[in-house]
């Protein structure tokens, strides 16, 4: 016969305890505002019941991102003319986005021979890591000749550049990394969440909305020795302002002068100027001085495989025992982030790079892609030179390069840009020139002149 007296209890009690719970790994208790039951009688019939307080209730809500957040806004804006200058995506002159004709072909292949969906090794695939980094140093280059590159795949350029800030963190302790001013938003990001201290260096001067020259080279005299200097090898973003390739020297020898180690992030290789070779040259330039360096790459905008993550991390060392050691490090670091990278866009590369027909055809639609920049850029600036009676000089819109350009404008200007006219760009006055057709460069020069002039 069953007891005059039943005490129930729900089954996910057992997960809970009446004292703070302890993380394993860092012997800190949970806050104590858990999820933790408490116990209630109905009659003779007593159970656990868990309070309705969650234990994420300190996580506050994350901003959103500067650069995706444009995207968003811009989506629930129904305006005719409305421009998306935020995201640095190539679009066609219609606006659309564009998938090259040479990635089409290279899945083709891929599917024609039937490869697999097995694991890369840690590294990546072997094709693309040579592809990627003859293609970056040129073939050869005594660097590639005498093994002394370590070269990893990554997840593109953010993954690549998260990488070594995380080998620096656990190699060069304290050393610290100096970003120039303005930088691409996410760079910060990636040192800080690493635990990479880092500065800044001059690099934009707005009296000029041109380069800061003798402030940089002061800033990077004046860094602590050993420091590890990030400069942008080609179209600088965000301001579209890169150094000439007398500065690049000249940047080189004061990095020698101080031991500092160079750390390039090319995202643009071939995007720039449409010629692989001119993108290169200022990593080239600093390699043939002999110098170790780091340097991210990101197939992102050269070949438009943005959701493909594909991207490398070469550290150029002063051997090859010293890269095979460098590699594994990489390697150690890059198993319990993420395993291994994905296929799909390595072989897409390999093929295209390693096919004499498709790696021409690629290097023509990069031409033409750079090509519509170099046009829209050309175009914007007639519009503004002929709208503008004030006088003002806007050739610098010329002097950039890239799929950027830095306008000079404020926040309160750039949010004249968007309420007034629909036009949606980044707070810092960057606009992306990939994102402008030829037929709306009028509407833009007419907004750019309005919140200049008229908005402090």
């Amino acid at each position: 016969m069953a007891s005059s007296t039943t005490k129930l209890s729900l089954a996910s009690a057992s997960l809970y305890t009446s004292s703070p719970l302890t993380h394993k790994n860092m012997n800190l208790p949970y806050p104590s505002f858990s999820f933790f039951p408490k116990t209630k009688s109905v009659g003779r019939i007593s159970m656990s019941v868990a309070t309705n307080v969650s234990r994420f209730e300190e996580i506050t809500m994350a901003p959103p991102d500067p650069i995706l957040g444009v995207s968003e806004a811009f989506r629930a804006d129904n305006h005719e003319m409305k421009l998306n200058l935020g995201v640095g995506a190539y679009r066609t002159e219609q606006l659309q986005p564009y998938v090259l004709d040479v990635v089409k072909k290279a899945e083709n292949l891929m599917l024609q021979r039937g490869e697999n969906k097995e694991y890369l090794p840690i590294e990546g695939l072997a094709a693309f890591n040579k592809a990627t980094a003859e293609l970056l140093f040129g073939a050869d280059n005594q660097v590639i000749k005498e093994q002394k590159v370590a070269t990893v795949q990554g997840l593109s350029g953010t993954g690549s550049l998260r990488l070594a800030a995380a080998l620096i963190e656990r190699y060069f302790p304290g050393a610290k990394v100096l970003i120039s001013s303005p930088t691409w938003g996410n760079h910060k990001n990636i040192f800080n969440d690493a635990g990479v201290p880092w500065s800044e260096y001059r690099y934009y001067d707005p009296k000029t909305v041109g380069l800061d020259f003798e402030g940089m080279i002061a800033d990077i005299k004046e860094a602590p020795e050993g420091s590890f200097i990030l400069l942008h090898g080609c179209a600088h973003n965000p301001t579209g302002i890169d150094p000439t390739l007398e500065q690049w020297g000249k940047i080189a020898d004061v990095i020698l002068e101080k031991n500092h180690i160079p750390f390039f992030d090319v995202a643009y290789q071939g995007f720039a100027s449409g010629s692989l070779d001119e993108d290169a040259a200022s990593v080239r330039l600093f390699a043939a001085r002999g110098m170790e360096l780091f340097v991210a790459q990101s197939y992102s905008k050269n070949l438009g495989l943005y959701a493909e993550r594909i991207g490398a991390m070469n550290v150029v060392c002063s051997s090859s025992d010293t890269a095979a050691r460098v590699k594994s490090q990489l390697k150690r670091i890059a198993r319990p982030m993420y395993s291994n990278p994905p296929v799909h866009g390595a072989r897409i590369v390999a093929n295209i790079v390693g096919d004499p027909s498709l790696f021409n055809e690629w290097k023509a639609e990069m031409e033409m892609m750079a090509g519509r920049i170099k046009n829209v850029r050309q175009k914007l600036f007639d519009s503004l030179s002929a709208k503008d009676k004030s006088g003002k000089d806007w050739s610098f819109v010329l002097e950039q390069i890239g799929m950027f350009s830095f306008t000079g404008l404020n926040k309160t200007q750039t949010e004249n840009m968007t309420n007034k006219w629909h036009v949606y760009m980044t707070k810092d006055g960057r606009i992306s020139l990939a994102g402008l057709s030829l037929a709306k460069c009028d509407y833009l020069a007419d907004a750019i002149i309005d919140s200049y002039h008229n908005v402090s």
